[in-house]
């Protein structure tokens, strides 16, 4: 059966004197900005909350870092740790002093103090999980964060047209910072080296999840990587966890340029092609006029089925029209879609 489109459901009120219930344990997958709005919301849901991030970066502060050092680059790592820092005024002050970056014109410059706290602790411990969780208790944050393998990860792209000159020929381009503002359209991704191997805490997270998150965020460099790691993959596949699929609010230049809504959903599955969604969250501006302009609902629904998917459409853009999550808004979709779908299994 075609899953429906879903505007807004409404989850029933709890009775007084019903038991609270155990937090929902979600596990986040992505990277850079797109995770860190995601996680922004979800720590206002749960405090069962796992971030599993990508490895794949080679610019700015932590390519250099990686480049000198042979680390994993550590700046997606620590945004992700600055979403999940408290409210009050020790959350928002250790979240501001990670994220500073160093001034002036030498070696420091560029650099965030957050990545070199990292890049000490794992230095000082030599095991990168356990020192992501001691720079989460020095933040207080709400959640853990975890790299998606402990291996630093290069991005390699076909990409048609990336010579304005050649239109039709596919070129491969490495790297992350490469692909993300590559001219021409990215036709498809590889991890380097290939079938890296996986965080076990990460796969453990996916596994014992009530909910995993994947999206928003850079399509080909945020949020297909998880997609490429084998034992996540797997995981993914088995876990009894549902599977939430967020869209992004519109095309990204360099990576997405001109794709449609129902084109990001076919790359995910072309590069995925056993991995079943139970729902997806669509800011409905964005695909009724807004930055994707009048888009085809109905091959958007088509495309969202052939995944196993209910659509669902909400409002979680910021009211300044900026193609940016509003943590309040996306926090009440997700706890909309947690209620009315539960936690385990399939329900489409």
């Amino acid at each position: 059966m075609t899953p429906a489109r879903q505007r807004r459901a409404t989850a029933p009120r709890p009775r007084p004197g019903t038991p609270r219930p155990q937090p929902v344990r979600v596990t986040a997958l992505g990277g850079g900005q797109g995770l860190s709005a995601s996680l922004s919301a979800l720590r206002r849901l749960t405090t069962e909350l796992t971030a599993v991030v990508t490895v794949a970066d080679d610019g700015g502060s932590s390519g250099r870092l990686r480049s000198e050092l042979g680390v994993l680059p550590p700046g997606d790592l620590r945004k992700a740790l600055a979403a999940l820092c408290g409210d009050d005024d020790w959350g928002r002050t250790w979240s501001e002093v990670i994220q500073q970056r160093f001034s002036g014109n030498g070696e420091l410059h560029g650099h965030a103090v957050g990545n070199l706290l990292i890049v000490a602790l794992w230095e000082k411990l030599g095991d990168p999980v356990a020192a992501l969780d001691w720079v989460g208790r020095l933040l207080n944050v709400q959640g853990r964060v975890l790299p998606m393998s402990a291996v630093p990860l290069d991005i390699e792209a076909l990409v048609r047209g990336h010579d304005p000159a050649e239109p039709c020929r596919i070129t491969a381009v490495r790297g992350q910072a490469s692909v993300a503002s590559t001219p021409g359209t990215v036709q498809s991704i590889k991890l380097l080296p290939e079938l890296p191997p996986a965080v076990p805490e990460a796969v453990k997270a996916v596994d014992e999840a009530d909910w995993v998150v994947l999206g928003p965020g850079s399509w080909f460099t945020s949020v297909l990587p998880h997609l490429l790691v084998p034992e996540l993959a797997k995981a993914l596949a088995e876990t009894r966890a549902r599977r939430l699929l967020t869209l992004n609010l519109a095309p990204q230049p360099g990576e997405t340029e001109g794709f449609s809504p129902q084109r990001h959903l076919e790359v995910i599955a072309d590069h995925a092609p056993g991995l079943a969604v139970d729902a997806i969250l669509v800011d409905e501006r964005a695909v009724t006029g807004g930055a994707f302009g009048v888009a085809d609902l109905a091959g958007l629904d088509k495309a969202a089925a052939r995944m196993g998917a209910a659509l669902v459409l909400d409002r979680v853009a910021r009211a300044d029209g900026s193609p940016r999550h509003d943590p309040e808004l996306l926090a009440a979709a997700y706890d909309r879609i947690f209620r009315t779908h539960g936690r385990i299994g399939p329900w489409r």
